[in-house]
């Protein structure tokens, strides 16, 4: 793998033309539209990336972006890889390590989540605090590779309590309410019936989704510094208003967007690297 990795990152680091990158943003379903908000210098298909899997899902476009966000340098990926889609979990996370390998310290992700928690609204944005892993594979399973992080890293801090910190002054800065919660991840690409949203919420869930719990594993075995936020795309306050699609989904992504977009520009912005 490590071969792989050094190859991808071989072919991108060309674009980033000498500068240093630190930050890297996952743009999830239905927030792909962010990365017009980059000021973008490069856009690199994925499917000319050597060793890269191709995105899918409807709404994820498959680039990756090379450019500026609040007045940083940053490499967005616009659509992510799914377990659902068919991909190993070591194929689904290894965009992760090749943004390592370039030198990201810094990992934002964002995503579209069901809201298991009877107080949120459709439309809110939660700031992720804590994941549940509910995935059937595990994306550290195998020979560890010691050059990429230890074999069992913690996952206290999976999501970094200063950026949350600075996330709740921005956001009270810019006026944009904020719920927090724990993620679920499974596997999809099914959605969940009532009873397994009450079973995501009595074993300690606020939101439910696909993707994320792997991308933030597989940053944290390397020492990356996590940050994620979901869109909250459907309530739970009544069984009706359970159902949801995937149009659905996109289009309540998309209405978030700029609330979304003015956040991580501003937290970005404001971010003290080390």
């Amino acid at each position: 793998m490590l071969g792989k990795i050094k190859d991808s990152a071989a072919y991108i680091s060309r674009f980033l033309e000498g500068e240093k990158y630190r930050i890297g943003i996952i743009l999830g379903t239905g927030l792909g539209e962010l990365g017009k908000s980059i000021e973008i210098k490069h856009t690199i298909p994925y499917a000319g990336i050597p060793h890269f899997p191709v995105s899918t899902v409807q709404g994820h476009k498959g680039n990756l972006l090379i450019g500026k966000f609040g007045g940083k340098n940053v490499i967005a990926m616009q659509g992510r890889f799914h377990f659902y889609e068919g991909y190993p979990m070591q194929e689904v996370t290894f965009p992760i390590r090749v943004l390592h390998e370039l030198g990201v310290k810094y990992l934002f992700v964002s995503n579209a989540a069901g809201g298991v928690n009877t107080q949120f609204l459709v439309g809110d944005l939660m700031i992720i605090t804590d994941h549940i892993n509910l995935f059937p594979e595990h994306p550290l399973r195998g020979k560890n590779i010691d050059e990429l992080g230890p074999r069992f890293p913690g996952m206290t801090d999976a999501y970094s309590p200063r950026i949350i910190r600075l996330a709740e002054e921005c956001g009270k800065k810019l006026g944009i309410p904020l719920q927090h919660g724990v993620y679920a991840g499974l596997q999809g690409p099914s959605f969940e019936t009532p009873a397994e949203y009450n079973w995501i919420r009595v074993i300690g869930g606020d939101a439910v989704g696909m993707s994320t719990v792997p991308e933030i594993i597989v940053a944290r075995h390397m020492g990356m510094e996590c940050f994620g936020m979901s869109v909250i795309t459907n309530s739970t306050a009544s069984p009706e208003l359970i159902k949801t699609n995937h149009t659905e989904v996109q289009d309540i992504g998309n209405t978030a967007q700029p609330r979304m977009t003015a956040l991580f520009r501003e937290i970005i912005a404001e971010l003290k690297e080390s």
